[in-house]
């Protein structure tokens, strides 16, 4: 029986990409009896993955290696075997995760952002292995992990899903969900208040699982990149877990205190691409299931070839179908799909780089040359910004190809967008500016 199980694993190890083969078919047992074969997983999720994504892989070698009629195989988790408990092995059981966890600490999470919820695929299949991974192990030989991904593509799903699977599997851990901008205005307040100690203590004693998200927002923040360094310094050489997100990397955000980059670099850093149409399929999928959605294979076909951008696009052109079919009573059908997505591609397609740039050289009375060129006079440093902060907000244009478009590097450009997201937070004529091109580019006026 061994042998025949290595020689298995041995043929699934070429036909698998090494980090799924570590994360879920090493820990797998085989083992036959009351006429049956049996794989035994280590918890509830891994039996869950195991048997979606490798299970006919691993019925078909199990014949092929056996030479007989395996029949069905039963996938159970160990210490479990039809429901029941076995024993001393029961605390193996691995209980699925609540949807009404809240941490220590910081900001809620989100009651659907768990790893049962979350949709993997080629674009995102080693964040999520990272992640569980991370999550599973309380002690672990890569104890940081640093989510790099753009707007909407899945990785506050994951960094709150850790949060989630921690807290469920152990209520004890102290875990603190926050993002960077509100770790800075903690600190601030604590300085203000006179309680910079309490603070200091509460983050490098009293925190067992950090989940720090848009760490690219400390950017220039100086003071708080040198407090997070010294914050990240004892958590490290206490073995807890820490987990970040970003949609820059660590080497690209600019002005970040060198020992602070060094402290996101350390550990394991996983990209999260745009889903493909196949992925996008599952996702809308399962968006329909968890809302009670009754739409038809086509349209799920045709949303997900339409909408290429990133989940909250699919999401929103999901919603939008289940919400006019109810405020019209009207079945849900390719013609009603087609009516939602055309607003939604027609404005897309609308806003490009171009239509952005012209607009804001209007508004400000600029040439487009010096809009691009290399100047920093004052009077074309706003519109520049401006012009950056709409690209990344209206477009799907990557970082890299709207620093370009103005001769800028891309973290230069993150600095522009960064600050006028200051700016609309303390700048009323940001605030009306940003909101005037808003209307103009959504409402299509662009004269």
């Amino acid at each position: 029986m061994d042998k025949a199980w290595k020689e298995i694993k041995a043929s699934l190890k070429k036909r698998i990409p090494a980090h799924s083969f570590r994360m879920w078919i090493e820990p797998l047992e085989l083992h036959r009896g009351d006429g049956e074969w049996a794989i035994t997983c280590p918890n509830a999720f891994s039996r869950k993955r195991v048997q979606d994504h490798f299970g006919a892989l691993i019925e078909t070698e199990l014949r092929r290696v056996l030479g007989e009629a395996v029949g069905c195989v039963n996938y159970h988790v160990a210490g479990r075997r039809n429901g029941h408990r076995l024993g001393l092995e029961a605390h193996l059981q691995l209980p699925l995760p609540s949807e009404t966890i809240r941490p220590h600490n910081g900001r809620l999470l989100r009651k659907d952002f768990t790893f049962d919820h979350f949709v993997v695929g080629a674009n995102n299949d080693f964040a999520y292995s990272a992640s569980l991974s991370l999550a599973t192990q309380r002690e672990c030989r890569q104890p940081a992990l640093f989510l790099l991904a753009g707007t909407g593509l899945g990785k506050s799903h994951l960094s709150q899903a850790i949060g989630h699977h921690i807290l469920d599997q152990t209520p004890d851990e102290r875990v603190y969900y926050m993002t960077a901008e509100d770790f800075s205005n903690e600190m601030v307040q604590a300085y203000r208040h006179d309680s910079i100690d309490k603070f200091k203590t509460k983050y490098r004693q009293h925190c067992d699982v950090l989940l720090i998200e848009d760490v690219h927002y400390l950017s220039g923040k100086e003071r708080t990149q040198i407090e997070l360094a010294m914050t990240l310094d004892t958590l490290y050489e206490a073995g807890k877990r820490i987990i970040f997100s970003s949609s820059c990397l660590p080497s690209d955000i600019p002005k970040l205190h060198e020992k602070l980059r060094s402290r996101f670099s350390c550990g394991l850093i996983s990209a999260i691409e745009p889903p493909n149409y196949r992925t996008r399929v599952r996702i809308l999928q399962k968006k329909a299931s968890l809302h009670n959605y009754h739409v038809p294979e086509p349209v799920i076909s045709y949303l997900a070839a339409e909408l290429v951008g990133d989940v909250r696009q699919l999401e929103s052109g999901l919603s939008g179908v289940a919400a006019k079919s109810s405020l019209l009573g009207a079945p849900i059908n390719l013609a009603l799909a087609e009516s939602v997505v055309k607003h939604i591609a027609s404005q897309r397609q609308k806003i490009t780089l171009e239509v952005i740039k012209t607009l804001v050289c209007k508004y400000y009375s600029v040439s487009l040359a010096d809009l691009v060129s290399r100047s920093r006079k004052q009077n074309l440093v706003r519109p520049r910004q401006m012009a950056i902060y709409l690209s990344r907000r209206f477009t799907d244009s990557p970082l890299q190809t709207i620093g370009k478009t103005f001769n800028r590097y891309h973290a230069t450009a993150l600095h522009s967008i960064h600050c006028i997201e200051k700016g609309l937070k303390s700048d009323s004529a940001i605030r009306q500016q940003v909101e005037f091109f808003r209307q103009k580019l959504e409402s299509g006026k662009l004269n």
